[in-house]
């Protein structure tokens, strides 16, 4: 098992530095760079800005030098743990990014956390209640989790949490924005925290019972649970020794893209609750042509999709025997 981690974490690092090549030349793609949205926003306010002005700045940032130069410097930059400037808000990566990844982080785990607690023991009373009335109102309320956009449960959530009194929109008060970190200013995050991570986490949570759900059927139908059943072995260790451990795979196999999509896949939702988190701020970057802040931020959703992919691995050789053995023969 020890080697087929090992062999999966140098794949690992192999595609980390792929995708960070694939990450910077994608941000290259668009035509002009952050000088020429700089003219352009000029331009669109009535001002002129001088051409020598315009070659000045780029050469300052580095833009007039081939894309591969431009890699090996930002990439030997990050080996060193400085990732680059952000020509926009005029600070390092590091900087800009700051407390989002923290923020984001906390979001992040938080929402994963409540999507696996919830969805698994759903999933499996659906499976062994097939057709009950409860199964119904699972799956109802599934199917509307999927259906329903993001942001407009967003909306209806605000509105219920704004006449209940508490915390709607950001993930501070007003008087704890720019305070210092303090058992005050956490309190208050934890009050904000429920909305976004309902919104974000409920078309996850609800994918998951449907997932969870079909899986466990169909390992209940098989004929190994068919014959144990027959002979006598007691219903809830015969659902919870193999048919449960099997019907899991699905869902370690998920952790790979379960972890950028939150971060990224609730963008719409972040910018209408005003999150302080790397969504909006990727996506300005974006927008602007901030080829180091929106490579880093890039190159940041890649890391976490590794690592989700990596602890999936882990995750299915500990849940199923059959990996384990086709490593130890390979």
């Amino acid at each position: 098992m020890y080697r087929y981690i090992f062999r999966r974490f140098l794949y690992m690092l192999l595609i980390v530095w792929l995708t960070s090549v694939v990450s910077f030349m994608i941000n290259q793609l668009p035509a002009g760079d952050y000088v020429t949205s700089l003219a352009t926003a000029y331009a669109r306010s009535g001002r002129d800005i001088d051409q020598a002005k315009l070659d000045n700045l780029r050469h300052q940032f580095g833009l007039d030098r081939p894309v591969y130069e431009q890699y090996f410097h930002w990439a030997a930059n990050v080996l060193q743990g400085d990732w680059g400037w952000s020509f926009r808000l005029k600070q390092s990566v590091v900087e800009a990014v700051g407390d989002r990844v923290g923020l984001t982080a906390a979001i992040t785990i938080s929402t994963l956390l409540l999507t696996y607690i919830v969805a698994i023991p759903i999933g499996i009373y659906s499976a062994t209640h097939q057709y009950s009335k409860m199964d119904y109102l699972f799956m109802f309320t599934g199917f509307m989790g999927m259906a329903m956009p993001a942001f407009l449960v967003a909306l209806i959530l605000m509105f219920i949490f704004l006449n209940a009194g508490l915390g709607v929109g950001g993930l501070f008060s007003p008087e704890y924005m720019r305070a210092p970190w303090s058992t005050g200013k956490v309190i208050d995050l934890l009050k904000h925290l429920p909305l976004p991570i309902l919104i974000i986490g409920l078309s996850g949570t609800a994918g998951l019972i449907r997932i969870v759900r079909a899986s466990l059927l169909d390992e209940l139908g098989k004929q190994y649970v068919v014959t144990a059943r027959a002979k006598g072995l007691h219903e809830t260790r015969l659902i919870f020794k193999d048919p449960v451990r099997v019907a899991l795979n699905p869902i370690a196999s998920t952790i790979g893209w379960e972890l950028p999509y939150i971060v990224s896949g609730g963008l719409i939702v972040e910018m209408v609750l005003n999150l302080p988190t790397t969504g909006p701020l990727l996506y300005q970057s974006l927008i602007t042509e901030d080829i180091y802040l929106a490579t880093s931020l890039l190159f940041f959703l890649v890391i976490l999709t590794v690592i989700g992919t990596f602890i999936s691995d882990v995750v299915l050789v500990i849940v199923d025997p059959r990996i384990r053995f086709a490593s130890r023969e390979a």
